[in-house]
């Protein structure tokens, strides 16, 4: 039995692990929210947040929030066993999404209806966020190029 879609189940699989390795592991030693160990001081540092909602803190309190990620990774579990990708950059971006929202579902639905954030880079000045996050943003960006590699590649071959 050959498994379809090697890469989607790797990129998922390791990509949640990260995440709840990264997340456990910060809320074990640091502890205490608000706190921030710095790593490059006032460039990056790791700080402990709980977000209520979605990115940027958008929607906070709505309680459906986790079951949407759950929703969504389901989907995306169904479309990797019964549909063959074809491109890397398709497996990859689908299966880091898949990580990221099942990450940021299984924190809302299983640790107090929150997500931990940590990864502060203060030296733009931008929004803490976890390993989810970012995985869900570079699964974007492959979605992106499969798009248009696709898309020249089909366009070629008329």
């Amino acid at each position: 039995m050959r498994i379809i879609n090697y890469y989607f189940w790797i990129v998922a699989i390791a990509n949640i692990i990260i995440d709840m390795v990264t997340k456990r592991a910060i809320v074990s030693y640091l502890q205490i929210e608000r706190t921030s160990l710095p790593i490059i001081p006032n460039v990056f540092h790791f700080t402990y947040i709980r977000n209520y909602g979605a990115a940027f803190s958008m929607l906070e309190g709505q309680p459906w929030l986790g079951w949407l990620s759950l929703i969504v990774s389901a989907i995306l579990v169904a479309i990797g066993i019964f549909r063959n990708f074809h491109s890397i950059w398709e497996q990859v971006g689908l299966g880091a999404i898949l990580a990221g929202a099942a990450g940021n579902g299984i924190d809302r639905l299983f640790f107090g209806g929150s997500v931990v954030d940590f990864i502060d880079l203060r030296i733009i000045n931008f929004a803490i966020f976890n390993w989810a996050d970012i995985s869900i943003n570079v699964g974007i960006v492959c979605l992106l190029i499969h798009s248009f590699t696709d898309r020249t590649h089909r366009s070629n071959s008329r």
